[in-house]
């Protein structure tokens, strides 16, 4: 009993990847006999084995390759017609149709038998072969075929019948059997336009008696046994085999060589003259130097690893890893201070660590411990060059952005002053985030790296629109960081009972413990709201909601921690007012409150430094590169709320393109590619236990996949067939460089298909040696920084 498949349910067709996997699931089961109902769907048939021997098909409207590559024990049967490819490649399947057949039917099949109820299309039979360790293939035809039939046949039989063909129409199509060196094609009726390199012979006995016993079996294959007798008429008959080498020889149809014919037949300036001049210099198939077709280039550090692309300060974490990994520990935990501050407080604690979302490990096992690295750098100092008083930055606003960039401006030896309306500096960093996700040895250790770091600190010094015009007076630019600190309360009834939380967050970091009552509400559920729950529960409220509009948007961590206290999270709920009792929701529930905070977000106040700037929605509008006036930047929450870390890195960006032009040179940033994955050959590396490693993030530098930066594990330099590839060592530098010699270089690519980070690549030739980047690895030295 047949397995009956149907492909098609009311409007839905199912995919051929589908309709395959049903019919291997059941195979397994022990099915051999299957009925489909296709509707296009390809590839059906084939290749299958079945340890019976026997596998049969019976299909209705199928798609292209049907019984391609369809092996020994398959028999496929239409019931109709099918496209193009039929019986491609077969490797010994039987194959009916009982209709028409697209092009390149049987196209280069090599065993089995190819019946065909109707006509085939242009290029059918071509490439026909005949391994003599398995029967020839046959390919049979009842009606016509279309042109370049039977194109470079090398083996196997082809039978032509001619059923109803028109007097005078050649039943091979047009210039059949071009390039034919093997193999026989009988044809019964006219044809036209036969290549001249085969020749046209009279019905032998023995072409007779093959044709005779093997006629009756193809037609009753396509049930078309009434025709016998027309076609047993061998006077209308013919056969075609190919002209041998000597034969052709004889006769002038040997193809001219290569050789003879630039020495002979080119002519300077001829049809191709005026694309490529001939020098007559013979290029091999194997080639060195310029004669290569593909070249292989050390794109070392070209594209950037996913944890590098997807941090918003673009700290490249893979190069800290290759230096824990080549024993260099200081110069791992400085790296990290060349573009940020705050590698413990940020990257180590508050960050939701992006990098280690787009980490390539997390395919294989779990990502990289970059959060536990960043913490490694916590307590580290680098030696600052000198002050250079020759130009002088203003800073306003000591904040996460600004401090980052007065830290990253001393680094290159600037003369920074910084500008703080508050009493001591930190931003939300020190006073806003919860000790609960940030304590205060860490950010106590980075703000006070950053105090000793040469930085003047101006306190309790608001600046508004006059004071920033003198600024950019006596400065040759300035950076503002002024944060956003206005809370969003939207106009709701009794909004003037609501506690600005920032003031209460400021006070608790201080050590203070304001007064809040028993019962306490926060509207929001981002990180901030969850940051007034720990607080409030610090103050002794003894029952803490939360509510959003939307699902919570705090870190998984901080609202699992924020429960484990007691705090009850709800959404989506929208408020309609505040009152004396609480806040009322707007399907009238009552939420108990004494005091209620809103934590759905800040705006920067503009208006007294930057009256008549654009803003949108709120925000500074500004340009991409973040500049807003021939020396004046601006960077961090009051061009747009986000991470910490987008305001380290807007920072960082401001700060480069400002020292380029202190010191003319010219601003070239870093291309932000991300190094596609696949590019890396992730089959190195397998699952590892991580349990040990877990308290110590430096270990995972052997985990790190380096992607896109070599990791100088020399598989190139083992496997290179030719030895083409040296490892060069610019000692002074303390830098490496894997060369590629030309003069000994294939171009096979196996450099690149062996390179597990991305390094290596081929590059399609000629291309001028200019355009190609170099880059070497190794430490970088804090006075060469962007």
């Amino acid at each position: 009993m047949s397995v009956y498949l149907k492909t098609v349910e009311g409007n839905r067709r199912q995919s051929t990847q589908t309709l395959l996997q049903e019919i291997y699931a059941a195979m397994a089961r022990g099915e051999r006999d299957f009925e489909i109902d296709a509707c296009g769907q390809h590839d059906i048939g084939g290749p299958l084995w079945s340890p019976d021997g026997e596998l049969k098909f019976t299909v209705r409207n199928p798609g292209q390759r049907l019984g391609s590559m369809a092996m020994a024990g398959t028999t496929i049967v239409v019931e109709g017609s099918a496209p193009a490819d039929t019986g491609w490649l077969n490797s010994g399947g039987e194959i009916i149709v009982k209709g028409d057949s697209g092009d390149t039917t049987a196209h280069c099949a090599a065993s089995g038998r190819i019946y065909i109820g109707g006509r085939v299309g242009t290029r059918s039979g071509s490439l026909m072969k005949h391994d003599p360790a398995y029967d020839a293939p046959e390919l049979w035809v009842l009606k016509t075929t279309g042109s370049f039939s039977f194109e470079f046949m090398g083996g196997g039989t082809a039978v032509v019948c001619g059923v109803d063909a028109e007097p005078a129409e050649s039943v091979l199509g047009d210039r059949a059997c071009v390039g034919m060196v093997g193999g026989t094609v009988y044809f019964r009726g006219h044809a036209d336009g036969i290549a001249a390199t085969v020749r046209v012979f009279e019905l032998v006995d023995a072409d007779r008696k093959f044709l005779g016993d093997n006629l009756a079996v193809f037609l009753h294959k396509i049930d078309r046994g009434e025709l016998q007798s027309e076609l047993e008429d061998w006077s209308q008959w013919h056969e075609i085999i190919p002209l041998s080498y000597q034969e052709r020889e004889q006769t002038g149809r040997v193809t001219v060589g290569m050789a003879e014919f630039r020495r002979n037949h080119w002519i300077p300036g001829g049809i191709f003259g005026n694309i490529y001049p001939d020098d007559g210099r013979v290029v091999n198939l194997v080639n060195r130097g310029d004669d290569r077709l593909r070249t292989p280039e050390w794109l070392n550090a070209v594209f950037m690893a996913p944890c590098e692309a997807n941090c918003p300060a673009g700290i490249p974490s893979q190069t800290r890893f290759n230096l824990l990994r080549e024993g260099k520990l200081e110069e791992a935990y400085r790296l990290i201070l060349e573009y940020t501050p705050f590698p413990g407080s940020v990257c180590g604690a508050v960050c939701p660590n992006l990098c280690m979302e787009g980490c390539s490990r997390c395919t294989i096992d779990r990502p990289t411990d970059i959060k536990g690295l960043g913490r490694m750098s916590t307590f580290v100092n680098l030696t600052l060059p000198p002050i250079d008083s020759h130009h002088r930055i203003a800073v306003i606003g000591a904040g996460a952005g600004g401090l980052t960039a007065a830290w990253l401006l001393r680094l290159r030896g600037f003369d920074v002053t910084v500008f703080e309306r508050d009493d001591r500096i930190g931003g939300k960093l020190v006073q806003a985030v919860s000790r609960e996700r940030l304590d205060t040895a860490t950010v106590t250790a980075e703000i006070d790296r950053i105090k000793n770091a040469g930085i003047h600190f101006k306190l309790n010094t608001a600046i508004n629109a006059a004071g920033l015009q003198e600024l950019q007076e006596q400065f040759d630019y300035v950076v503002l960081a002024i944060g956003a600190y206005r809370a969003k309360i939207p106009p709701w009834e009794g909004r003037e009972r609501i506690i600005p939380y920032l003031d209460f967050l400021r006070r608790v970091n201080a050590g203070q413990r304001p007064e809040i009552g028993r019962k306490v509400v926060v509207i929001g559920c981002g990180n901030s709201g969850m940051d007034v729950v720990f607080g409030a529960y610090a103050c002794g409220a003894e029952q803490v909601t939360a509510i959003d509009i939307q699902q919570p948007a705090a870190f998984a961590r901080e609202i699992a921690r924020a429960q484990s206290l007691g705090a009850q999270l709800r959404w989506p709920v929208a408020t309609e007012k505040i009152t004396a009792d609480g806040v009322v929701l707007q399907d009238g529930t009552l939420l108990e409150a004494d005091t209620v905070f809103c934590c759905i977000g800040e705006t920067p106040v503009l208006a007294p430094l930057l009256p008549d700037y654009p803003t949108e929605r709120g925000y500074l509008k500004i340009p991409e590169d973040g500049r807003i006036g021939p020396k004046l930047f601006a960077v961090g929450d009051m061009t747009r709320l986000g991470l910490l870390a987008a305001a380290i890195g807007a920072a960082r960006n401001a700060v480069l393109r400002l020292t380029a032009e202190c010191r003319n040179e010219p601003y070239a940033p870093r291309p932000r590619l991300r190094i596609p994955a696949e590019r890396l050959a992730l089959g190195y590396f397998s699952a590892v236990d991580t349990t040990e490693t877990a308290e110590r993030p430096e270990q995972d530098c052997h985990r790190c996949i380096s992607c896109g930066t070599c990791r100088d594990c020399e598989m190139c330099l083992r496997t290179c067939p030719e030895h083409a590839i040296t490892r060069t060592v610019n000692a002074a530098a303390g830098t490496f460089e894997y060369v590629s010699d030309p003069e000994l270089c294939l171009g096979c690519g196996i450099c690149a298909g062996v390179c597990p980070c991305g390094i290596w690549t081929m590059r399609d030739d000629p291309t001028p040696e200019a355009e190609t980047p170099r880059h070497t690895t190794g430490p970088i030295n804090p006075t060469e920084i962007q």
